[in-house]
């Protein structure tokens, strides 16, 4: 496991995890936050090995 040390604005850490995608690459972490448990498994699905700007622009299209 890794743990990298950082300040989580409670608001983020008071979201039901089942509604959050996370996605990190060497020098961000992104976090999507999702109404419903379907649309982040739906989100996570369509978005499989894209990269975090077409994951961002997939999201304000679909999501946001």
């Amino acid at each position: 496991m890794y743990c990298i040390q950082t300040e989580i604005p409670q608001e983020i850490c008071e979201i039901d995890d089942e509604l959050k995608a996370i996605y990190h690459s060497k020098n961000s972490i992104c976090i999507w936050v999702f109404k419903k448990r379907e649309d982040r498994n739906r989100f996570l699905d369509e978005t499989a090995g894209m990269l975090k700007d077409d994951r961002e622009s997939h999201y304000e299209t679909f999501y946001n």
